[in-house]
């Protein structure tokens, strides 16, 4: 899988952008308000104690030892978990705020969150899946509060493999609210506690069995946005820590988990990543060999990417080259037998999501048949019912989401860069592929018949390049036939940084 992050922090002024933000919102239409119906509901479920609340018997998990462990700045968190050993395998236990709880079917919130699909993040702000009364306070699962939640109960065998799996509505209540740079330092000097010191050991047998079955998880520096103390936004690219991606296993696991009582109830909704096809996997391979890289034939693609460090200029580009590799992901529901062939590729497994539902709108559908399927119960009727539309639901909101999160990284680039028109800056080619343009070069629409003023379009080399000391990632095309030179770090010119079209261009001039 392919992990991006992006959060509020290039020495722009915030008030200086917020009316650009406003009018990429506008575009989007992303919503930044809830109608008063839907406060009024939230506000009033919100005030029930958790162990009031609807959903059935829960049992009480309060004696259990459950952390959360999330970026600094989370409010809304949804996971809480407990790591043990169970003879020589192991229990993992983790806590999902029980949104099904508040959000009923049928109420004006029920209906809103239907129309959201996703909580919607910018660097100026976050856009809620649900009002701040919920997600931030009442659901989430802070510490040192009694909260609802699904509490997934798994176990593994000394290889890492899933033994047995149930989910049960429960009442909870977390110890700590850590952070990942706060609990990799404990555990980098042996002071993180027994019960965390087992999320690298249990993270790594199960990143290895995502291996063994032949799926791959690729990691690339993210581009974040942050805010400095003098209220600026500020563009960096970070490594992700390795207790994020031991970690996102244990919500891995958990999805495999669900979508496996999915299938033995014959209700659910997986989500599915098409396979890579061969012609993409050959064109990587010579992608490789063009930067030199040593990929052995009989190595898979997932064993190979773990050997990358993308601290490499060439390693980094072929990360970046690998992005397109697997494509088509979506979700397959059903409510009469799960179907064949419906895995996620990445993953190499099927599975479900089901760790997010603060969110997450497929997440609270998910859960309520995980309870079902362990309690032998029916699956809810409006979760049956809900199920054909949310493919559709979930494909739209994710392309807005990815929409607004990319515009915004580029309107912050754009108004950086706009007074540097001209300048020279170092930067590594990452990706490369021709297209036809006309005069101008740009690979901005082909020119047809010839262009407008009767030139012949010509091919020229387009891409991207990243510029690691301003933290940026802008198209970049070569001039008068020249060729970007992918994986290498070269001078490149910027020539367009439009703070209206959110769009910045580096030229390559050999």
């Amino acid at each position: 899988m392919i992990r991006r992050s992006l959060r509020a922090g290039v020495g722009v002024p915030v008030r200086a952008l917020s009316p650009e933000f406003e009018r990429l919102r506008a575009e989007l239409s992303i919503p930044t308000g809830y109608p008063e119906p839907v406060i009024a509901e939230a506000t009033r479920v919100a005030a029930i104690a958790p162990g009031d609340l609807p959903g059935g018997p829960r049992d009480d998990d309060r004696d259990i030892d459950f952390v959360t462990i999330d970026p600094p700045w989370s409010v809304d968190l949804d996971q809480a978990l407990h790591l043990s050993r169970r003879g020589d395998g192991y229990l993992v236990r983790y806590a999902i705020a029980d949104v099904g709880a508040y959000v009923r079917p049928g109420t004006a919130l029920a209906v809103e969150c239907g129309e959201r699909g996703l909580t919607f993040y910018g660097p100026d702000g976050r856009f809620g899946l649900h009002p701040p009364v919920l997600s931030e306070d009442a659901a989430s699962l802070l510490p040192d509060r009694d909260r609802a939640a699904i509490v997934w109960s798994i176990g593994l065998d000394a290889g890492g493999e899933i033994t047995d799996v149930a989910a049960r509505r429960s009442l909870v209540r977390s110890r700590a609210q850590l952070n990942y740079p706060a609990v990799q330092a404990d555990l980098d000097a042996g002071r993180a506690g027994a019960m965390l010191e087992l999320l690298p050991v249990i993270g790594d047998l199960r990143t290895d069995r995502q291996l063994d079955r032949g799926g791959a998880s690729l990691e690339i520096p993210e581009q974040e946005v942050n805010v400095d103390d003098r209220d600026h936004y500020v563009l960096t690219f970070r490594s992700t820590l390795p207790v994020e991606d031991h970690n996102a296993q244990i919500s891995l696991l958990t999805g495999i988990a669900a979508a496996r009582l999915m299938r033995q109830i014959g209700v659910g909704i997986f989500r599915t990543l098409e396979p890579a096809r061969t012609a993409d996997l050959e064109r990587l391979r010579a992608v490789a060999a063009a930067l030199h890289l040593d990929w052995p034939a009989d190595q898979p693609y997932g064993r190979f990417v773990r050997t990358l460090d993308t601290a490499n200029p060439a390693h980094s580009a072929f990360a970046q080259e690998a992005t397109g590799l697997f494509r088509g992901a979506g979700y397959t529901d059903f409510v009469d037998g799960a179907p064949d062939n419906a895995r996620h590729s990445a993953i190499a497994a099927e599975y479900a999501h089901v760790t997010a539902p603060l969110r997450r709108l497929v997440d609270r559908f998910g859960l309520e048949i995980a309870v079902a399927a362990t309690a032998g119960t029916e699956v809810p009727a409006w979760v049956r019912e809900g199920l054909p539309a949310l493919p559709k639901a979930m494909a739209r909101a994710g392309a807005k989401a990815g929409s607004y999160e990319r515009g915004g990284v580029d309107l912050i680039e754009a108004f950086t860069l706009a007074d540097r028109l001209g300048e020279r800056f170092e930067g590594v080619i990452v990706e490369r592929a021709a297209a036809k343009a006309g005069r101008n070069g740009t690979g901005k629409g082909a020119a047809k018949d010839g262009g407008t003023d009767g030139a012949a379009a010509a091919e020229v080399d387009r891409g991207a390049v990243v510029i690691p000391d301003d933290a940026i990632r802008a198209r970049a095309v070569a001039a008068d036939g020249a060729t970007l030179p992918l994986g290498e770090q070269i001078p490149v010119t910027l020539i367009e940084a439009d703070v209206a079209s959110r769009a910045v261009v580096f030229e390559y001039r050999p």
